[in-house]
């Protein structure tokens, strides 16, 4: 069995888990506000922002050995640079102040608690754990992503009768980003010391809890505002 496949099984509680919390259920349906939607943009721009600067701190912190890893790390970056900027303008597509977002730090258009200590947890793996571990992230996010964002994205769009502009970062990071996925496969592959395989299992355990908490905050402070459609 290949280290991806052992990956995938050993971190399938915690993928289902977070794949049946009622938000990503919800918005799979298109059963979402016009308010949710602008709040999962808000965090999903305080986390997407430090994407390069993790990748490039992870790249920076591998040893010579693993330059076949930083190699691909490069691709990534080139890939992933500038996508915080269009969660933005999809934050400006569908009526939200982008440039509060940008500069918020205490106000409603902050990063959240949950958010914060996603990207900290994601510092402190690479800085002080293993750098290895960050791709624990990568599964999580980009496997979250291609699994629904696509499928939620043409939902939410028909649903709240808004412009296909106010879904750049769902259907960048859909099914059309299956690609990546197959390249994230590879690398994992190609990760033979055990101690790199128990972080990168150990971390994305964390980090579907951590994302799945943005999620529930993202929730919470929805609780007042009714689903425009009845749960299918």
């Amino acid at each position: 069995m290949t280290f991806y496949q052992q990956l995938l099984n050993a971190t399938a509680q915690e993928r289902h888990a977070l794949m049946t919390l009622p938000l990503i259920v919800q918005g799979a349906q298109g059963n979402i506000t016009l308010d949710t939607y602008r709040a999962f943009l808000t965090q999903a721009y305080h986390h997407v922002k430090h994407t390069t600067p993790l990748l490039m701190a992870c790249g920076g912190r591998l040893s010579g050995e693993y330059e076949w890893l930083r190699t691909a790390i490069g691709e990534y970056i080139e890939e992933e640079m500038g996508h915080q900027e269009w969660v933005l303008n999809d934050i400006a597509a569908c009526g939200g102040d982008k440039e509060s977002v940008r500069h918020s730090a205490t106000s409603v258009d902050a990063a959240c608690h949950e958010t914060e200590l996603m990207v900290a947890y994601a510092y402190d793996m690479i800085n002080r754990v293993n750098p290895v571990g960050f791709f624990g992230m990568v599964l999580v996010l980009e496997g979250t992503s291609t699994a629904v964002a696509t499928q939620a994205g043409e939902k939410i769009m028909q649903a709240l009768n808004l412009p296909k502009k106010a879904f750049s970062y769902l259907f960048s990071h859909g099914s059309l980003d299956i690609s990546h996925v197959t390249f994230y496969e590879s690398l994992m592959n190609q990760l033979t010391k055990p101690e790199d395989q128990q972080a990168v299992i150990h971390a994305a355990k964390r980090f579907y809890r951590l994302y799945g908490d943005i999620f529930k905050y993202v929730a919470a402070q929805s609780t007042a505002s009714q689903p425009l459609i009845a749960a299918a």
